[in-house]
């Protein structure tokens, strides 16, 4: 058996209000076993035999968007993938010291395109600052995320692709807790 961590988008926000026992019985559903929720925002850590992280995500989307009645992005990673994603230092550590600075993390099934990238790169700013690694990007907030004058949304626009983000802390939490 194979453990993954599953961060779907829009659960919990924007008036899509999904209770974790009703979300863990949609994953159980799916056959997967040992199904935990990790806070109420929609991270999901499940086992099961099957190997494709995307057909995994094309399940689990479909089950969702039928029993929710909206499209829930879902992004999946293996524990060892966790910790590489909190191991890795895009920015100083004594910047993301800093107080008031926060350090948010963007899921995306696939990296996207030099040209996006460029386009995300152009916000950086003396507020947001963004980098982009692999399937990953790391957002650096000098102020609270409701005081960016950026968003999910736009993130999500400028890429063209859809992402979900997580801060830190919670990204560190699931990494410690599932660590291989």
């Amino acid at each position: 058996m194979q453990k993954y961590i599953a961060f779907l988008r829009a659960i919990n926000v924007g008036g899509h209000n999904v209770k974790m026992e009703a979300l863990r019985g949609l994953f159980e559903a799916l056959e997967f076993t040992n199904v935990e929720t990790f806070i109420a925002s929609g991270n999901v850590i499940f086992e099961t035999t099957r190997q494709s992280t995307q057909t995994l995500e094309n399940k689990i989307e479909a089950v969702l968007h039928a029993a929710l009645g909206y499209k829930v992005a879902t992004f999946i990673r293996t524990p060892a993938e966790m910790v590489e994603i909190v191991q890795y230092e895009p920015f100083d550590a004594a910047v993301l010291a800093d107080e008031g600075n926060m350090l948010y993390i963007g899921f995306m099934a696939e990296s996207p395109s030099a040209t996006a990238q460029q386009k995300l790169l152009a916000f950086n700013n003396e507020v947001d600052e963004f980098h982009i690694h692999q399937r990953e990007i790391y957002w650096l907030s000098r102020r609270k995320f409701s005081e960016s004058t950026f968003s999910g949304a736009r993130l999500e626009k400028t890429l063209a692709l859809p992402a979900t983000l997580r801060n830190v802390t919670t990204v560190k939490k699931l990494a410690a807790k599932y660590a291989p």
